[in-house]
């Protein structure tokens, strides 16, 4: 048996010191959240490396005060998720210079815009942080967090983090169906057999995160993205309706992650492991907009080109609706923070269909 040094005990006693007797800055029962993802849920990790998708500038982020990386008007899903489960303060992106110290304790964000599964995918941005990148920054912080609590501490606080997991939408947009460039890949390798590619890339990595000690995971599926502005743009021969064949893949991807999720609780003990369904709700948020307050559900509010907006990312010389809350689409790609809304109320207290084995709220309070 090892013997602790002064030091190795004295880590200890202030760890669990912080984590047990201090006041939380929040009433979560969650000690801190920690980000995966794609530019669905980025805050700013892209601003720091040489990329072509960067969201650091106006109008995005014209309703969250400023613009900070997140690739929408205002909050992102996580974003509020973090509120609702008590949390004042936003996970901050993994490579801003001051997410140091003990700021890390409550949570790291490390999603990247045009990140996804495959290390491949999103390479038309040059700069972005695939999901193996990603969990190599985790398990940095997961070091930091043991040096400054010591190995318990640390292990106890990473076993009632939550965790969230939002990638696949890129290995689909952005790789497999990226226009023309991805030609030859669709005409030689079956969509099926990509689908297997990504799914056995993504058990690998869901594995190493629960070893790296991810207890409670969020894994959300691929929303109906052939319906976004982009799509609908660059199939105008769907006429009003959405893009087939994106969404056919997200349907070919999203049953084999449901039999992915429920493997990792069965293998992983002690772990929570949640398959949100994203394509069911939003493609339900999608056919009865209306119901939900929203006046358009089918173009991008932050356009320049485009019969939906979807051809031009947002920018500085983009138009701006005058009321957000009335779009679904923030821009040719990402949903609006009233979207966010109306999908985390959704993921918080949803039913089995829409969440499963339990909601979120029910995951804060196991």
């Amino acid at each position: 048996m090892a013997i602790l040094s002064k030091m190795d005990l004295f880590a200890e006693f202030i760890g669990m010191f912080i984590i047990l007797v201090l006041p939380r800055t929040c009433l979560s029962k969650v000690s801190a959240i920690f980000v995966f993802g794609d530019s669905l849920v980025e805050v700013g990790n892209n601003n720091y490396i040489p990329t072509l998708s960067r969201a650091n500038y106006l109008p995005n982020g014209i309703d969250f005060g400023k613009p900070t990386g997140r690739f929408t008007n205002g909050r992102t899903i996580v974003d509020i998720i973090g509120q609702e489960a008590g949390f004042e303060v936003f996970p901050p992106p993994y490579l801003a210079p001051t997410t140091k110290g003990h700021v890390i304790l409550k949570g790291v964000n490390y999603a990247s815009g045009g990140a996804g599964i495959l290390n491949e995918t999103g390479y038309i941005f040059v700069g972005r942080i695939n999901m193996d990148a990603q969990l190599d920054n985790f398990e940095n912080t997961r070091n930091d967090i043991t040096s400054l609590i010591g190995e318990s501490a640390a292990n106890d606080l990473l076993h009632t983090a939550l965790f969230s997991v939002t990638m696949g939408s890129n290995d689909f947009i952005n790789n497999y169906l990226t226009p023309v460039l991805s030609a030859p890949k669709q005409t030689s390798v079956p969509p099926e057999v990509f689908v297997a590619s990504v799914i056995g890339k993504f058990r690998q990595q869901l594995i190493r995160l629960y070893n790296l000690g991810a207890r409670k995971i969020i894994v959300a599926n691929v929303g109906p993205i052939g319906c976004i502005p982009y799509e609908r743009d660059t199939h105008p021969l769907a006429g009003a309706d959405c893009a087939s064949k994106p969404n056919l893949m997200a349907r070919l991807f999203n049953p084999k992650l449901t039999g992915l999720v429920q493997e990792m609780n069965l293998k992983l003990i002690g772990s929570t492991f949640l398959y949100a369904d994203v394509y069911r709700i939003m493609e339900d948020l999608l056919e009865n907009y209306k119901s939900y307050g929203f006046a358009v559900a089918n173009s991008a509010c932050c356009y320049v080109e485009g019969n939906h907006g979807g051809l031009v990312p947002c920018g500085p010389p983009s138009r701006v609706c005058p009321n957000r809350s009335k779009f679904v689409f923030w821009d040719p790609y990402h949903p609006s923070e009233a979207a966010n809304l109306v999908m985390v109320k959704r993921l918080m207290d949803g039913n089995l269909a829409e969440i499963s084995p339990m909601n979120v709220r029910q995951l804060i309070n196991l």
